[in-house]
């Protein structure tokens, strides 16, 4: 699996040992987050917009109503940022300077394209679904006609990618070592409480194995 290679755009100028290329660090981060933020700017206003997504292979897809402002213009070719991250943990130093946060955050550059293709449209679609739990696209009903064509799917190709990554306790300075400071990391994690079945329920089938069982494979 080759690297990305890093752009005047993408290569990572602070603290550059954070910097991953890989396409394992990539997808893992990509894969299991839930939201990325999507940047762009219209006649000089920027937007940063929360969305879900999905991934395949070397392609970012984005979806939503096909009277979203901001998908319809980033079909017309405006250049986009997507961004995703994880917050790992909250990393207290011995001074206020040395605060921090253990992360993983991945950077997209590029420009989308506007999904037509009815089989790739589709199958991005199936990427969404199973990105929001792994195996539900095979459970439910598919796509009908009219929704697909009330639905805009855009397509980003992972290009120009760069993550960025925190790991570890506090780095203090030398004398601060001797301060009466707690220091350390407060970890955090994402979980799933059980499931609440919908109260407009019909019927009863049991639970999907991949719902009782589910872990965000996250670390």
């Amino acid at each position: 699996m080759s690297d990305f290679q890093p752009t005047s755009r993408t290569q990572v100028k602070r603290l550059p040992k954070r910097a991953h290329y890989d396409r394992e660090t990539v997808y893992q981060i990509l894969d299991t987050a839930f939201v990325c933020h999507v940047g762009f700017s219209v006649e000089g206003q920027p937007f940063v917009i929360p969305t879900n997504y999905g991934r395949s292979g070397d392609t970012l897809y984005l979806h939503g109503s096909a009277a979203s402002r901001m998908l319809k213009t980033l079909s017309a070719g405006v250049p986009v940022c997507v961004t995703v991250t994880h917050i790992d943990g909250l990393v207290l130093a011995r001074s206020a300077f040395h605060h921090s946060v253990n992360y993983r955050s991945v950077v997209i550059l590029g420009t989308a394209r506007l999904v037509e293709d009815p089989a790739e449209k589709m199958e991005a679609l199936r990427c969404f679904t199973n990105h929001v739990m792994k195996g539900r696209w095979d459970d439910v009903r598919q796509p009908t006609e009219q929704e697909l064509k009330a639905t805009i799917v855009l397509a980003l190709p992972l290009e120009e990618v760069s993550a960025k990554v925190r790991t570890g306790g506090p780095v203090d300075d030398e004398p601060d070592y001797a301060l009466p400071v707690w220091a350390g990391v407060l970890p955090l994690q994402l979980t799933a409480k059980p499931p609440i079945p919908d109260e407009q329920r019909k019927n009863d089938p049991p639970i999907p194995g991949y719902l009782k069982h589910y872990k965000n494979d996250s670390r």
